[in-house]
């Protein structure tokens, strides 16, 4: 069975887009390279074999003259830099416009009808925030009133946090199923990209959100992606983190969340010994047997999540770093009919001002142990994977994007 698997290292960007300054984001912004410099230097040996410092100059990690995985970076011609809009060009969706976002918060009439339909009483906050800022100063205060945290970034996001100990994850996704709803039904005017459950726990002075129990309510793609040419086909596509959030369970035949990145990088290696369906978190949204072809689609968000929304260099790198560790053990189990895609899906500089989103190309490395490896230059779009995709797989795929291979 031909299989091609694609790891989202979710905000490793490795350098500003010429529109950068558009998005309020410093031409000097460049993730991976000023992570590494910050940490005087990266330990990525599986990394730099693959190629990765053949893309940039990446301290701590070498150019290799001869490189296991072809190399690149890519542009982003999708308007925005969230997570959605990088998967859905990755998956072969371009947006014309940007995702609605909030610098003031939220309009006082989605927030009257929030309150009115859920029956919380009030709310606190609807401001954008860091997400651990925010519990800092309303925790307490949410504890006392039992009233939502509602708070958003410089991404289409509209954020609820709750304790769990306050309020039932039950109810804190029926809240943001509500929200969703509410959303959708102003779309025309405030177009929000996801609505995201954000439990937490802990106690004053120390409260923690709980990354296993988050939850994306996202706008389902505007169009089919290659995810739903695969299935179209018969093929099997497995999501492993939050993709299923992602594309909203479209094109997507089994999925399973994570807490961690160790967890994606575990449950990956599982995926490609064939000893998925053992766990018992899996859950299968169509039963396909012996497909043909098999789509793995990774997302390992600790980089962006816990470390650069946080202005966390040190434990990025170690993410960074962590991530290289699982590639040990990855790397053998790629086969000749295997297509392994290392990417990202826009930036989060820990090293500039800001704990948002920064408008960023990002790397790409595609490796299989029979095919040369190549400098792919500098590619116009991120849905070249999406092309890509469809010609290892040999699915149709009608969008933008030119093959990799």
């Amino acid at each position: 069975m031909k299989k091609i698997i694609i790891v989202v290292i979710d905000s490793m960007g490795v350098g500003a887009m010429p529109d950068a300054p558009k998005y309020c984001d410093l031409p000097e912004c460049n993730t991976l390279v000023n992570v590494a410099k910050f940490n005087k230097g990266l330990n990525l040996p599986n990394f730099e074999k693959l190629g990765l410092g053949n893309i940039d100059n990446i301290e701590g990690v070498k150019p290799n003259s001869s490189p296991l995985a072809s190399f690149g970076k890519m542009m982003e011609i999708s308007e925005g830099k969230d997570t959605t809009t990088g998967h859905w060009e990755i998956a072969g969706i371009i947006l014309e416009e940007p995702f609605r976002t909030y610098p003031d918060g939220f309009p006082q009439f989605i927030i009257d009808e929030f309150i009115e339909k859920t029956g919380c009483d009030g709310i606190l906050g609807n401001i954008p925030a860091s997400g651990t800022a925010i519990l800092t100063e309303l925790g307490d205060e949410h504890i006392e009133t039992k009233f939502p945290i509602i708070y958003t970034s410089a991404d289409s996001v509209f954020q609820i946090a709750c304790h769990v100990d306050v309020i039932s994850l039950e109810t804190l996704y029926k809240w943001c199923e509500i929200a969703r709803e509410i959303l959708d039904s102003h779309s025309s005017q405030h177009n929000v990209c996801r609505v995201i459950a954000r439990p937490f726990k802990g106690k004053s002075g120390n409260y923690n959100r709980i990354s296993s129990d988050r939850r994306d309510y996202s706008v389902p793609p505007s169009k089919p992606t290659i995810l739903n040419k695969i299935v179209e086909s018969g093929g099997s596509v497995i999501g492993i983190g939050k993709i299923e959030d992602i594309f909203v369970k479209s094109g997507i035949t089994q999925a399973i969340h994570t807490g961690t990145n160790k967890e994606g990088a575990e449950l990956l290696i599982k995926a490609l010994e064939n000893k998925l369906a053992d766990e018992e978190h899996l859950i299968t949204y169509k039963e396909i047997k012996n497909p043909p072809f098999e789509l793995i689609f990774v997302n390992l968000v600790d980089t962006d999540m816990l470390f650069g929304h946080r202005n966390d260099a040190v434990g990025y790198g170690k993410a960074i770093e962590e991530i290289d560790s699982y590639l040990g053990e990855i790397l053998p189990l790629i086969t000749k009919d295997d297509l392994l895609i290392i990417t990202a899906d826009h930036g989060c500089d820990p090293t500039t001002p800001g704990t948002d989103h920064t408008r960023e190309m990002v790397p790409v490395l595609v490796y299989n142990p029979e095919l040369p490896a190549s400098n792919m230059g500098l590619r116009s779009t991120f849905a070249d994977i999406a092309k890509t995709v469809s010609v290892w797989l040999g699915v149709p795929y009608e969008g933008v994007g030119d093959s990799l291979l």
